[in-house]
C-alpha cells in the first residue's frame, strides 16, 4: 500500500453537501481534503484517513460542511448605518435620510470600520465571499485582505459628486486606480458597479462597457428595483430602463442585475438568452416595498440566480442563511407552487450561483476537487434542527447562523468553534458605538 500523501487539512463532517455535479446531494462519511489553500480531494472518511497525513484533522460528527455562502450584493460599510431610518419607502429613505447622511459623514475611516463590522457578520454567518457596491472601494479591499475574506469590490459609478468622485470621469478614474492595485491581490478583484439606471447617464455606461470588454471584469448595477423606477424612466424618454441599457450594449453574460422584481415576461426570456445574471435581494426589497422578483420564471428562462442582503441599512442583517429561506418561502408565495424554489436551488443561489454571477465559479462555490478551500460547517446538533430527514433543507428551513461554528478561506480558518480568528470583535463594536455618537450627535 503507497505510503500517505501529506495534506495540511483533513475534515471529517457528518454531511459533506458538495452543491455539483448534483446540487440536492448530501455526502455521508466523507472527507474534504485541503492542502495549500486547495480542495485536493473528496472522499470517503475511511479512505482519507489511510490516503493522507494530514497535519490537522477535523472531526465533525454533528456538522454539515458546504461551501462558503456568497453575498452577491452588499454595502457592507453601510451596516455603521443599520437601523438609522427605518419602515419608509426606497426614494424616501435615500433621498431624505441616508445620503444626507452619508454627505456628513463618509470617508475612509468611516468606510474601513463598517467594512470590518460587516466582516464580523459576515464571518459568523458563514459568509466568505461578498460583492459590494460602496464608495472608497480601497478602503472595502484593504480591509477584507486583512481579515481574509474574499471580495469584489465595486468601482462605483454616479453622475454626481460624493466624497469618493467629483463626476463620473473622476469615479471611473479612481476606480481604476483600485482595479490597477489589486492585480496582484488573491482574494480581492473588482467589479464596474454603476449604481443604477436613475443616476448614472448614457455617457459614463459607454465607457464603462469599453473598459468592462478591455479588462474582462463584470458590470454590477441595481436595475428594475422598483416600479416607480420603470414609471419615472418611461416618462423621462419613453423607454423602460431595461431597453435603454440593451440599446447601450450593457446587457451580457457579465452583467449582473440586483434586484430586478420589475420585469415582463420578453425581458426575463431576454436575460436568458443574453446570459444576465440576477442578485435576489429579497429581505430588502420586502423591507421597502419594491416588489417581487420572478425567480420562478427567471429559472424557467435559464438565469443564473444569485443571492444577496442588500445592506444592513435596508435589510437589517447581512445574515445569508436567513436570506436563503426568505428567497425560498416568498419565491413559492409569488408563483403560487410550493415547488417553485426547492432548498437545494435557494443553497445554489447562495453559493454556486453566486460564485457564477461574479465569475468566480472556477475558484469558488463548491466543494470540487481543484477550487479554493472556502467553506463553513454548521452545528446540526441544535434543538430547531434535529431530527434531520433532509440535511439540505434543514439548513435552508431551520438552521440559524449562531449554528456556523467554523468558516475557512482558501484554507486559513476565520472562525473556529464560534470564535474569530482574523478580527477583534470587541474593537469592532467598540469603533461601530462611536459612529452611533456621532451619527446621532
Amino acid at each position: 500500500m503507497p505510503a500517505p500523501q501529506a495534506a495540511d487539512l483533513v475534515v471529517v463532517p457528518r454531511w459533506l453537501i458538495p452543491v455539483e455535479p448534483v446540487a440536492d446531494r448530501a455526502l455521508e462519511d466523507h472527507a474534504l481534503v485541503i492542502d495549500g489553500g486547495r480542495i485536493v480531494d473528496v472522499l470517503p472518511a475511511d479512505f482519507a484517513r489511510q490516503s493522507y497525513a494530514a497535519r490537522e484533522t477535523i472531526e465533525l460528527p454533528h456538522h454539515a460542511l458546504l461551501p462558503g455562502l456568497v453575498n452577491a450584493h452588499t454595502h457592507a460599510a453601510m451596516s455603521l448605518l443599520r437601523g438609522l431610518a427605518d419602515d419608509l419607502a426606497l426614494m424616501d429613505w435615500l433621498q431624505n435620510h441616508i445620503w444626507p447622511t452619508e454627505g456628513k459623514h463618509v470617508g475612509k475611516a468611516f468606510c474601513a470600520d463598517g467594512v470590518r463590522l460587516a466582516a464580523a457578520e459576515m464571518i459568523r454567518g458563514g459568509t466568505t465571499c461578498f460583492s459590494d457596491m460602496y464608495f472608497f472601494p480601497d478602503a472595502t479591499a484593504e480591509v477584507a485582505a486583512q481579515v481574509g475574506l474574499r471580495a469584489v469590490v465595486g468601482m462605483i459609478v454616479l453622475d454626481f459628486p460624493t466624497a469618493w468622485a467629483a463626476n463620473w470621469q473622476e469615479y471611473v478614474h479612481r476606480g481604476l486606480d483600485v482595479f490597477e492595485s489589486l492585480r496582484n491581490e488573491p482574494l480581492v478583484s473588482t467589479a464596474f458597479a454603476p449604481h443604477a439606471p436613475y443616476t448614472v447617464s448614457d455617457a459614463p455606461l459607454q465607457r464603462i462597457r469599453e473598459l468592462a470588454n478591455e479588462l474582462g471584469v463584470p458590470i454590477h448595477m441595481h436595475l428594475h428595483e422598483t416600479a416607480g423606477e420603470i414609471a419615472g424612466a418611461v416618462a423621462a424618454s419613453g423607454k423602460r430602463p431595461w431597453a435603454r441599457l440593451r440599446e447601450l450594449d450593457l446587457l451580457g453574460a457579465d452583467f449582473i442585475g440586483v434586484h430586478m422584481t420589475q420585469l415582463d415576461d420578453a425581458e426575463i426570456a431576454e436575460a436568458g438568452v443574453l446570459g444576465v445574471s440576477v442578485v435576489h435581494c429579497p429581505e430588502s426589497n420586502l423591507k421597502l416595498a419594491s416588489g417581487f422578483a420572478p425567480v420562478a420564471k427567471l429559472l424557467a428562462a435559464g438565469v443564473n440566480l444569485a443571492l444577496g442582503t442588500d445592506g444592513a441599512a435596508s435589510n437589517n442583517d447581512l445574515d445569508m442563511l436567513g436570506e436563503m429561506r426568505t428567497a425560498a418561502l416568498l419565491a413559492k408565495a409569488v408563483a403560487n407552487d410550493a415547488r417553485a424554489l426547492p432548498a437545494h436551488a435557494a443553497l445554489h443561489m447562495a453559493t454556486l450561483g453566486g460564485a457564477c454571477a461574479l465569475g468566480l465559479d472556477s475558484q469558488i462555490g463548491s466543494l470540487v476537487k481543484g477550487k479554493a478551500a472556502d467553506f463553513i460547517a454548521i452545528d446540526l446538533d441544535h434543538p430547531a434542527t434535529q431530527p434531520v430527514y433532509n440535511v439540505l433543507s434543514q439548513i435552508v428551513y431551520a438552521a440559524g447562523r449562531d449554528q456556523v461554528s467554523d468558516v475557512f478561506v482558501a484554507g486559513r480558518a476565520l472562525l473556529r468553534h464560534g470564535q474569530l480568528q482574523t478580527l477583534d470583535q470587541g474593537a469592532v463594536l467598540a469603533r461601530a458605538r462611536a459612529w452611533r455618537d456621532r451619527i446621532r450627535a
